[in-house]
């Protein structure tokens, strides 16, 4: 079996956006969509801070899609749109989707995201990856674990250029993975764990 799926560092994530911007352009992402956030924790805006000056704290949460194995958004999707593949990612046959955002509704993690209009790119073409679908408005879209690229043994995009290594991409199956054994030696931890949803990605400090 395979399982692939990212741990994050979050004590070397320093929210430079970086993995946001990479997701965007590998993946074809429109502007006014993004697949991949990173979120100032307790704050509703961008790099925000928490507490009083001069004592003040920033942290950040990069969040995208779980790849959950009990996973909520496939449960709910009336037309199969939404699948689980034989690598253990979460996936949309976009061809099958009916913009009908159950999956959206399903998910505890609030990491989709709907085409309700005609997608705008800033330069006026395509420009993801090779082998990237492009999605019609209408349709829900996610992290997708760069599929075109991992398909080939690459790491996600995400994975590739962030600067601080804050991400380890790898096979969850696989004891011997790094993915693995920094969820072994750091204790890491998955979000909303009570939901019983079984969450791919994973967290350490």
């Amino acid at each position: 079996m395979t399982r692939l799926a990212q741990v994050i560092n979050l004590e070397n994530c320093i929210g430079c956006q970086t993995c946001v911007h990479s997701c965007k352009m590998q993946n074809n992402v429109p502007m006014e969509l993004t697949w991949n956030r990173v979120l100032s924790e307790g704050e509703d805006v961008l790099d925000g801070s928490t507490g009083v000056f001069p004592n003040l704290t920033r942290t950040y949460l990069p969040i995208a899609c779980q790849m959950c194995q009990n996973a909520a958004c496939q449960r709910v999707c009336p037309t199969g749109a939404t699948y689980k593949d034989d690598k253990g990612r979460v996936l949309i046959d976009y061809d099958k989707c009916i913009g009908c955002r159950m999956c959206m509704a399903a998910c505890p993690y609030n990491v989709r995201v709907f085409n309700w209009h005609e997608p705008v790119r800033d330069p006026d073409f395509n420009y993801g990856g090779k082998g990237v679908p492009v999605r019609p408005k209408g349709v829900v879209e996610k992290c997708t674990l760069c599929k075109e690229r991992t398909d080939e043994g690459l790491d996600p995009m995400c994975v590739q250029n962030c600067p601080t290594k804050a991400r380890i991409y790898g096979d969850l199956d696989d004891p011997n993975s790094e993915a693995s054994k920094a969820i072994r030696e750091h204790h890491a931890y998955v979000l909303l764990e009570e939901q019983g949803t079984q969450p791919s990605l994973h967290y350490f400090e």
